[in-house]
């Protein structure tokens, strides 16, 4: 019988990846998103084949439907899109996290939740695993976002404890690859497009601030992997490490500077005239961030297999054609 998905967010960018992931996989898949940050561009090759539905709709609304699993990636990711209205990114994590948990209940979907490695905040553990609770600022202009993602986690764990409901989250770790919003304000999507148009790229501090780059595939792998496990496995698994909640690090442990990153992009794009300027660090801005990726591997028998390098070339390509 063929699964039936449901994608919140699903004209994104992770969530079209995922919309073709499952399609190619034989899955009925139905893509609810109120184009927001998502964009119709994303899914226009999805739009027709018949096992694919596009629903314009509001996560924070009630909405009904009866699916086999549902996917939550609804909401804002990237700072420049969920400071622009914080209230609504809140709400968004929130009370979109709680219509995808309540549908799931009635219909006895599996819950998959895509968390952010920004609920760790300005870490004071290197790298990061999932037992660390974070270093994080409460009313600072990332909260609506760093704290929605924290308590659509708290959310998601009272609906396993209290009504048994199916539920795995990852966080996930800086990601980037095709459908990228050009204009998102995410390091690798400013750096190519500032190199492509000759515009000075901008390092905030002085550039040492590291980060872990994930391709996009690697993270659809893993969202896979994960969600096809028997819930006996995922329970008795997290049971064994001692921990309540099936939640797993997905990230590329690779660790690179800001500045390295920049240096490599203008390698790839050598026609560019740009050059390197330096402003001030924003504020709450993390300075390291690595995954610890121990669970993710012993689960799933999963690893990043994409570097940097590879991967870059890919995003490269896809911004030089939009």
């Amino acid at each position: 019988m063929t699964t039936k998905s449901l994608i919140t967010g699903g004209a994104g960018f992770i969530g079209s990846h995922l919309a073709k992931c499952l399609l190619d996989e034989g899955h009925e898949v139905t893509v609810l998103d109120n184009l927001f940050t998502g964009t119709k561009a994303n899914i226009y090759p999805l739009l027709d084949n018949p096992r694919f539905t596009f629903m314009l709709h509001d996560v924070t609304q009630p909405f009904w439907g009866q699916f086999d699993e549902i996917y939550n990636l609804a909401c804002p990711a990237s700072p420049i899109h969920y400071q622009r209205n914080p209230v609504e990114t809140i709400k968004t994590s929130f009370l979109g996290m709680m219509n995808v948990l309540e549908l799931a209940l009635k219909t006895k979907a599996r819950v998959f939740h895509t968390s952010t490695s920004e609920i760790y905040g300005d870490p004071n553990i290197h790298p990061q695993p999932e037992s660390y609770w974070g270093n994080v600022n409460t009313i600072g202009t990332r909260s609506c976002y760093d704290e929605g993602k924290r308590a659509a986690e708290t959310l998601c764990s009272d609906y396993v404890r209290e009504y048994g409901l199916d539920v795995r989250m990852i966080r996930i770790f800086n990601t980037y690859g095709p459908h990228m919003h050009p204009q998102d304000g995410r390091v690798i999507s400013n750096f190519i497009m500032q190199a492509l148009h000759n515009r000075d790229i901008t390092l905030y501090g002085d550039g040492s601030q590291t980060r872990s780059f994930q391709y996009v595939d690697d993270l659809i792998r893993a969202i896979r992997l994960f969600m096809r496990l028997p819930l006996e496995k995922v329970r008795a698994f997290f049971a064994g490490k001692g921990m309540s909640m099936p939640v797993i690090n997905v990230g590329n442990p690779g660790e690179y500077t800001i500045r390295q990153l920049a240096e490599e992009t203008l390698r790839q794009i050598p026609e560019s005239a740009s050059k390197m300027v330096f402003e001030p660090l924003p504020k709450d801005d993390p300075k390291r961030r690595k995954p610890d990726i121990t669970l993710a591997s012993e689960l799933l028998g999963w690893s990043p297999a994409i570097p940097l390098r590879e991967g870059l070339a890919k995003t490269i390509d896809y911004f030089r054609s939009v």
